[in-house]
């Protein structure tokens, strides 16, 4: 009867696996979610940036290949919290054991209130300078409206990516157009020799590092499909696709403009109000699913339900905001740099073992050494390793690190037995 009411009165499964009956998301709701997601303002200054510091050959390959890698790993962790119906923070539970669970779950948290609150502020300040509007009164109605819609969940988030989702495409579709128009072609968009180049390398790294820390969470919003294609598809479509969308969006108006930023990219085209209109929904949608992503590690680690968590972590990104956009945002792309571990680490102990995620009975452990130590041992090679793709160096290290321990301490625990 107590989990029953639980149940009742927790809507969106913070603490339990959805059941399999209340799994109705179909295509368009999940993808609409997930595309709102990765519509975001600093994907498509990521792409200016490429635009800027790359050739037509340098960009479509680093975007490609980057996006590629993005649509496998979001779309096998998609898989995972459908075929479950788990939230991440679950999923940690048996990779991470009980109380291990609580270290992705603060790192998410965290870095997914901090973002928010950066989100908040990149909407506020810009639309200040141009309205004249008070900064503070921007961020208190910003602040709570993002918040109320990431209070009602999942169904929320669906209805407003798909208003959205098709403005954001409409307005990025008439920035690219004309862009294209000022240099008289697409042939003639991209420097053949950029000023100050960037190698395919950390083009790719730019591509990858843009989205793979709130990639990590895909399993809060997959959970809900019908069917794991379903999920697998809304992912691959926003990560590949969506993803892709927002940096060619950027990079054209980089590379015309000279400038990264898709807002002030938008004002040079005289375009003020869709320029107001584009960043807000633009950072409304992901910002409403890095707090319930923020929620429910929250709750992971209190055992309230989200939604009472939801509010608690809006009301410190709120608060924080213009604090935030100018003294943490270094602190936390050096977080977000910490949680492509968290991800490697999630699926290859399904993988691995898949039978212990169908038992419902299953005991956990408390802590599970190789779940912590890959994380920090990855964690480590993203912050101090400077060769290669930082995102690619802390997951590949991860994973090694997990694999190792798990198959020796495995083998001791079968010969145990």
């Amino acid at each position: 009867m107590t989990k029953e009411k639980a149940t009742a009165k927790d809507t969106e499964f913070s603490l339990t696996a959805v059941p399999p009956q209340l799994k109705r998301q179909g295509l368009w709701a999940a993808m609409v979610v997930l595309v709102g997601f990765t519509f975001f303002t600093p994907s498509m200054t990521a792409g200016g940036n490429l635009g800027i510091g790359m050739n037509a050959a340098g960009f479509a390959a680093a975007m490609l290949i980057g996006n590629i890698f993005l649509g496998i790993y979001c779309g096998i962790l998609g898989y995972i919290g459908q075929k479950t119906g788990l939230t991440l923070d679950l999923l940690a539970h048996r990779s991470f054991g009980e109380v291990g669970s609580f270290l992705p779950s603060a790192l998410i948290s965290f870095t997914q209130i901090g973002w928010f609150g950066v989100g908040v502020a990149m909407f506020a300040i810009p639309v200040s300078e141009l309205t004249h509007v008070p900064v503070a009164i921007l961020i208190i109605i910003t602040g709570i409206v993002m918040t109320l819609t990431a209070y009602f969940g999942i169904k929320a988030l669906a209805v407003l990516g798909s208003i959205a989702v098709p403005l954001i495409a409409i307005l990025g579709i008439y920035s690219v157009s004309w862009g294209v128009r000022e240099v008289h072609g697409f042939a003639n968009v991209f420097a053949q020799n950029p000023e100050n180049p960037i190698s395919l390398a950390a083009g790719i790294a730019i591509v990858v590092g843009s989205f793979i820390s709130g990639g990590t969470a895909t399993p809060n919003f997959t959970r809900f499909s019908r069917t794991p294609k379903t999920a697998v598809t809304a992912t691959v479509v926003a990560f590949f696709v969506g993803n892709s969308i927002m940096m060619i969006f950027g990079a054209v108006g980089g590379a015309v403009t000279g400038v990264a930023d898709i807002f002030n990219i938008l004002i040079l085209q005289g375009l003020a109000v869709p320029a107001i209109i584009t960043l807000g929904l633009n950072i409304w949608t992901t910002n409403n699913n890095a707090l319930y992503t923020a929620g429910l590690g929250v709750s992971n680690i209190t055992k309230v339900p989200m939604k009472p968590m939801v509010l608690a972590g809006g009301l410190v990104g709120t608060a924080t905001a213009v604090w935030l956009y100018y003294n943490f945002v270094g602190f936390l792309n050096l977080l977000s740099g910490m949680i492509p571990p968290v991800g490697a680490v999630i699926i290859l102990h399904y993988f691995f073992h898949k039978k212990d995620y169908m038992d419902e009975s299953y005991p956990h452990t408390a802590v599970n050494p190789g779940g912590i130590l890959a994380v920090a041992g990855g964690a480590l090679v993203g912050i101090f390793v400077q060769w290669g793709i930082k995102p690619l160096n802390s997951l590949l290290v991860a994973a090694v690190i997990f694999v190792i321990i798990d198959r020796i301490f495995g083998k001791r625990s079968s010969s145990t037995k």
